[in-house]
């Protein structure tokens, strides 16, 4: 017989995967209900809030001077709490429809490598923001739940969860982690890299959102078996004038060369450091990948050269940490297991 979580008698509990570059919430019963970015837009006037998610990105770099578009998340960590509570409260409403006196009870996925001082900012900034309780669990068990590996079972499970701000590499084996390292790079630090070899190379000004359009189109982590080429906008900084030049996926292969190798050198510490008892499971099952950034193209192909050892995109990369946090809201006993201690 199904245990009844004490979570179910209550519609309005809530899943937050809170990402520097996208938040996603998810509510009983509806599943997956936001997807925005993880951008508040702010009049410094009034000090409003004049957008939040995809409204406030449509704003990146195109603004009048007294309205600036910020992320208040850096590294998968907050980086202002003012703004952070704003933004959280917004997607509450959001996802309650907006009404205004819904107090959910909120688990929240957070990266692994978070230290106890940013584990009470993301807390309070919850509580602040009506959260009646919060759980925090790390992103790569949420993930890792997510994307459907037994983590219950005493066999090794590697997920490598590849985010805005960070990247978490784990083993988990019977609902713990064994091993967990999680880095400051992720698809935020991918776009800096082409923003730089662009203007290093090109003396070319491109902003954020061109940067991720190009990591989208053309980026890779492994030669194509077909060369892809794509015209980007920016501003000369010689001669101050619009420009358009054609890049190569080459190109940009050599640019995000520092941020895939700082991935496939974690994922190969991981296996280093697993027991030997675990190391042997992933000759068969492999490692999973999770997050934004496992859609990189050949980013699993360059794994699976580099560390010998089957490699497979999740279905749903983009949705496994909301998914997992989501799905740990229907079970008591596992939140209990999994969740961070308070």
């Amino acid at each position: 017989m199904r245990r009844i979580s004490i979570f179910s008698i209550f519609s309005n509990d809530i899943a937050i995967d809170l990402g520097t570059s996208n938040t996603l919430v998810f509510t009983r019963g509806r599943g997956v209900v936001l997807s925005e970015p993880s951008i508040v837009a702010i009049n410094k006037l009034t000090n409003k809030v004049e957008a939040v998610g995809r409204e406030a990105k449509e704003m990146l770099g195109r603004t009048p001077g007294h309205i600036v578009a910020v992320r208040p998340l850096k590294d998968g960590v907050i980086a202002d709490f003012d703004v952070t509570e704003q933004m959280i409260s917004y997607f509450i409403r959001r996802a309650n429809n907006r009404r205004v006196w819904v107090r959910p009870r909120i688990v929240i996925g957070v990266p692994s490598g978070i230290t106890q001082v940013e584990e009470r900012a993301v807390k309070d900034t919850a509580y602040r923001a009506k959260a009646t309780e919060v759980y925090l669990i790390e992103e790569a068990m949420a993930a890792a739940i997510g994307a459907g590996l037994p983590i219950t079972e005493p066999s090794g499970n590697m997920i490598v969860d590849i985010g805005g701000g960070t990247t978490d590499v784990a083993v988990i084996s019977m609902a713990g982690i064994v091993y967990s390292r999680s880095i400051r790079v992720g698809g935020t630090a991918m776009d800096e890299a082409i923003i730089n070899y662009i203007k290093r190379n090109y003396n070319l000004l491109i902003g954020e959102r061109t940067a991720e359009q190009i990591k989208i189109s053309i980026g890779s982590a492994y030669p194509l078996d077909e060369e892809l080429t794509l015209d980007i906008k920016g501003r000369d900084l010689v001669e101050g004038k619009p420009k358009t030049i054609t890049i190569t996926d080459r190109e940009i292969r050599e640019a995000l060369s520092e941020v895939s190798s700082s991935i496939v050198e974690s994922v190969r510490m991981a296996l280093e450091r697993t027991p030997p008892e675990l190391s042997a499971d992933f000759v068969d099952k492999g490692l999973i990948l999770t997050g934004g950034g496992a859609l990189l193209r050949n980013l699993d192909l360059r794994l699976r050269e580099e560390t010998g050892v089957p490699v497979s995109i999740a279905e749903d990369p983009l949705s496994s940490v909301v998914l997992g946090v989501g799905r740990i809201l229907d079970d008591i006993d596992l939140l209990r297991r999994v969740c961070l201690p308070s």
